[in-house]
C-alpha cells in the first residue's frame, strides 16, 4: 500500500465513520477501486478505526471527562454512573457477536461489493424512515433508557456488516425508539469507544504486537492513514452532531441509495 492510497482511505474513513453512510462499506469500495491487497485490509481498517475513536474522544472530551469524573470520583450512584451503565448495556450485543461470530463477520469483508451495496440500501431505508417518523412525532423525545440502550446495542451489532452504517443504524434506531436527537447522537458516538479499542487490541495481539501490520502495510502509509482519519474524523464528528439536531438525514439516505446501486452494478458488471 502506498502513502497516497493510505491518505485517500484515511480521509474516507474519517469522513464516513460519523456520517451515516457506512465507513466499512466505503473502505471496501475504496480498497476495491485502489486494488489494495486483502492481507492489508483488515489491520489497516483497525488502525483507521482507532484514529476515529481518538477523534471522538477529542471532540466529546468534556462529556467523556464528566462521565469519568462522575463514575470514578464518588462511590454514590449518580447520573454519570447511570449513563455509563447504559453504555455498558449497549455493548452486550456487539460483545456477543465479537466473541462468538468474529470469524463469520470477518468473512464478509473482502467478499465483494454486492453485500456492501445491499447494506447501503438498507441504511438508506433506515435513515429515511427514522427522519420521517421523528419529524411527525409529537414532543422532543426522551433521554436514553436501558431498554433503548439494549435496542440500540442490537442495531450496532448488526451494523458490523460492511455497508450498514454503524452511526446511521444506531442513530436511526434511537430516533425510532423516541430518543431525543441530541441525546441519540452523543450516545451513538460514545457507545462505540470501548468496542473499537477492544477490537483493535485483540487484532494487534494476533499480529505479534503490531510487527506484521507494519511489515505488510509500511510505517509511512500506516501513519499517513492514521493522521488523515483522525483529522477528518474530528471535523465529521462535529458536523454530524449538528446535522442530527437539525434533522437533515434525507440527503444521506439518498446518497446511500445511489452508492448502493452503483456498488451492486459495479460488482455485477465487472
Amino acid at each position: 500500500m502506498s502513502w497516497y492510497e493510505a491518505l485517500i482511505l484515511g480521509v474516507v474513513q474519517g469522513l464516513t465513520e460519523f456520517l451515516p453512510v457506512s465507513s466499512s462499506g466505503h473502505l471496501e469500495i475504496g480498497q476495491a477501486i485502489l486494488g489494495t491487497t486483502s492481507e492489508d485490509n483488515l489491520m489497516f481498517t483497525v488502525i483507521l478505526h482507532v484514529a476515529t475513536v481518538l477523534s471522538t474522544i477529542v471532540i466529546l472530551w468534556n462529556e467523556v471527562w464528566k462521565l469519568l469524573r462522575g463514575t470514578f470520583g464518588t462511590t454514590q450512584w449518580n447520573e454519570d454512573k447511570d449513563y455509563v451503565a447504559k453504555i455498558l448495556v449497549s455493548m452486550i450485543p456487539v460483545f456477543i457477536v465479537g466473541v462468538f461470530f468474529k470469524d463469520a463477520v470477518e468473512g464478509f469483508f473482502g467478499s465483494g461489493l454486492l453485500l456492501v451495496g445491499c447494506c447501503l440500501l438498507v441504511t438508506a431505508l433506515l435513515l429515511s424512515l427514522s427522519e420521517y417518523i421523528s419529524r411527525h412525532r409529537e414532543g422532543a423525545g426522551h433521554e436514553v433508557t436501558y431498554k433503548d440502550a439494549i435496542i440500540i446495542g442490537c442495531a450496532q451489532a448488526v451494523a458490523v456488516l460492511p455497508g450498514l452504517s454503524r452511526s446511521g443504524t444506531t442513530i436511526a434506531t434511537g430516533l425510532l425508539c423516541g430518543v431525543k436527537k441530541e441525546s441519540v447522537a452523543q450516545f451513538s458516538f460514545l457507545m462505540v469507544l470501548i468496542p473499537i479499542l477492544g477490537e483493535a487490541f485483540l487484532n494487534l495481539l494476533d499480529v505479534l504486537q503490531g510487527e506484521v501490520v507494519f511489515q505488510s502495510i509500511g510505517w509511512l502509509p500506516a501513519c499517513v492513514g492514521f493522521v488523515a482519519a483522525f483529522l477528518t474524523g474530528c471535523a465529521a464528528c462535529k458536523w454530524m452532531i449538528a446535522i442530527v439536531r437539525r434533522q437533515r438525514l434525507t440527503w444521506f439516505a439518498l446518497y446511500c441509495a445511489c452508492a448502493g446501486v452503483l456498488a451492486i452494478a459495479y460488482e455485477l458488471l465487472k
